[in-house]
């Protein structure tokens, strides 16, 4: 049996290690020095970054609701609300349908807009952490082209995400009702609601670790290459496929990561009597406010991919020392 000789051995992929690296990045991107234009700059990228997220998921609070029991039980109020509810809809159709219409189209080209300036963000946010720069109108331009696969690649996936759950949306809800018409829970339509239910739930994960991929490593990896966001996704399979345990591995520690995060944010709050929170709920200032936070995550993952090999690397080389000059022999002149 041959060994493999150490430089060519596969190097250990570690969730841990990267750490201390992404926290010196955000003390170097953010106060070496401090610079309030800066910072400001790379919170602007970091929130075009954020526009157009979803949650991937829906979900529904119908069965969170408390009603009056004075004047019957809840079904027959369900019942009686949706008689009216009906008799509303059907004798106001004529300014409901187009209304509705019209909202449909105003919230989906607020939605591709938000889509297509969160797709130029997240290179941009990138630029800005990769290169420790402050610039907005170079990554703009210099990454349009990859910035507009990515839109289309998340349009579609989007698009898809909402023909599959839907549906599922639309069955639950009429078996929730037909029951609550009927005054007792159904068997059939229990068990149809709950496997529907974890059918979404798995829908959801599955478009929730491909939105996550994409983000933290397809986005970097079309940085690097400038190519189509197809052609990243097959490039990041390929790591993906050959490495199963340490993307899971980032994945869980990604989720503690956000519980920590989230347990700091709430302690806060509860410490300032929720002002706060006012100020995080805010679009922009919350982001200049949590933007230590987001520079740590993105270096987080560029480092974490970075440990693929050189190739992947998003962080220009540190310049080459100086090499000292020769020694001049004694008595000769110099050059």
């Amino acid at each position: 049996m041959t060994i493999q000789p150490l430089s060519s051995r596969p190097r250990e992929i570690s969730v841990t290690e990267i750490i201390e690296p992404a926290y010196e990045r955000v003390k170097l991107v953010l106060f070496r020095p401090f610079d309030l234009t800066k910072w400001i700059v790379i919170g602007f990228c970091a929130w075009l970054a954020g526009l157009g997220e979803s949650g991937g998921g829906a979900s529904s609070n119908f069965g969170n609701h408390s009603y009056n029991t004075n004047n019957g039980q809840p079904a027959e109020q369900f019942r009686q609300f949706y008689h009216k509810a009906s008799d509303y809809i059907l004798a106001n159709l004529g300014w409901i349908i187009p209304a509705a219409i019209l909202g449909f189209f105003v919230l989906l080209a607020i939605w591709l807009l938000l889509l297509w300036l969160g797709s130029r963000g997240k290179f941009m946010f990138v630029h800005c952490v990769a290169l420790d720069k402050a610039e907005v109108d170079t990554p703009w331009h210099k990454y349009a082209a990859p910035a507009n696969s990515l839109f289309w690649f998340r349009l579609v996936l989007g698009l898809a995400g909402m023909f599959l759950t839907l549906p599922l949306l639309v069955f639950i809800a009429i078996s929730i009702i037909r029951m609550v018409q009927q005054g007792e829970p159904d068997f059939a339509g229990v068990i149809l609601s709950v496997g529907l239910g974890l059918v979404m739930i798995f829908l959801s994960i599955v478009f929730a670790l491909i939105h996550k991929f994409t983000a933290d490593f397809v986005v970097p990896i079309m940085y690097l290459r400038g190519g189509a966001c197809v052609a990243g996704w097959r490039e990041f399979w390929g790591l993906l496929s050959s490495h199963p345990g340490q993307f899971t591995l980032y994945i869980l520690f990604q989720i503690v990561m956000t519980m920590a995060i989230g347990a700091i944010v709430f302690t806060v709050i509860i410490v300032t009597c929720c002002i706060a929170f006012c100020f995080l709920v805010l679009p922009f200032i919350g982001t200049l406010l949590m933007l230590p936070v987001l520079v740590f995550k993105r270096a987080y993952a560029l480092y974490f991919l970075a440990q693929f090999g050189p190739q992947y690397d998003v962080f220009p080389s540190p310049p080459a020392p100086p090499t000292p000059a020769s020694p001049m022999p004694f008595g000769m002149p110099p050059p």
